[in-house]
């Protein structure tokens, strides 16, 4: 039977790679995007035209209220395009860069953050569990931040960095399921993160590819990859880890 993987945030970046990664290796995707519509659709092509099926849904990710309406939507889609009742795995991408130092946080910077990067992860989680089969995977997205320490990110770092724990407790409780929980960290990569800090700023992109030692920045092609293999059956024995996808950046 195919694998249906569901991926929030998989409009652009690092969600977009990662469902056509899923897809050139035979799987289903269902992607959700919070407001660019004109992108989902485009990957959604991209993916029809490996003749694989897919759908595309607006989700605001850090907004709790909507998962429940959501997962509804999710199950009856499920029923219609492929007559099942339930999905194989699930990859928390979506999110978003807010940089400030801890000086000049603002508590409505905070709270985005967190609402998205771990309230949303935790919630959107629960409420999708009765959907996701035994033996399911679940990736959680994190960050080379947590390792690294650069100043201004310390609140998106923090929620990260919960998530990563928020995945061995997964892994833990979900264990009885045969449902395997891992976290991917990726380094600095080229994406319009962060309003493309990395991929535009030719300095900053220098810096960081002289405290890596592969001697460049990522890119998306180097981490969707890891994300669709670690889906693949012959991965079902990694389970609980935090596996970083940086080049080697700051070692």
């Amino acid at each position: 039977m195919t694998k249906i993987t569901l991926i929030t945030g998989a409009s652009r970046g690092l969600g977009r790679n990662t469902a056509l990664s899923i897809a050139r290796r035979g799987g289903d995707v269902i992607i959700t995007y919070q407001s660019r519509a004109d992108e989902a659709k485009a990957v959604v092509a991209e993916i029809e035209k490996m003749g694989r099926k897919t759908l595309a849904f607006r989700l605001d990710s850090g907004n709790v209220s909507a998962f429940a309406p959501f997962a509804e939507q999710l199950r009856t889609a499920l029923h219609e395009t492929w007559s099942r009742d339930t999905f194989d795995h699930l990859v928390n991408n979506a999110g978003h860069g807010d940089t400030a130092r801890i000086g000049e946080t603002t508590e409505a910077q905070f709270d985005g953050l967190v609402n998205v990067h771990f309230k949303g992860v935790y919630f959107l989680t629960q409420t999708l569990l009765p959907l996701i089969v035994n033996g399911g995977r679940i990736v959680n997205i994190s960050s080379g931040l947590t390792r690294m320490a650069f100043p201004g990110y310390a609140a998106y770092a923090s929620a990260k960095a919960a998530v990563e724990t928020l995945s061995v407790y997964m892994a833990k409780e979900l264990g009885s399921r045969g449902i395997a929980v891992n976290t991917v960290a990726p380094g600095a990569i080229e994406t319009d993160f962060g309003g493309g800090a990395v991929r535009d700023n030719a300095d900053f992109n220098k810096a960081i590819a002289g405290m890596t030692a592969l001697g460049r920045v990522g890119l998306p092609d180097d981490v969707g990859p890891v994300i669709a293999n670690l889906l693949l059956e012959d991965s079902r024995w990694i389970n609980a880890q935090r596996i970083e996808v940086s080049g080697g950046q700051g070692i």
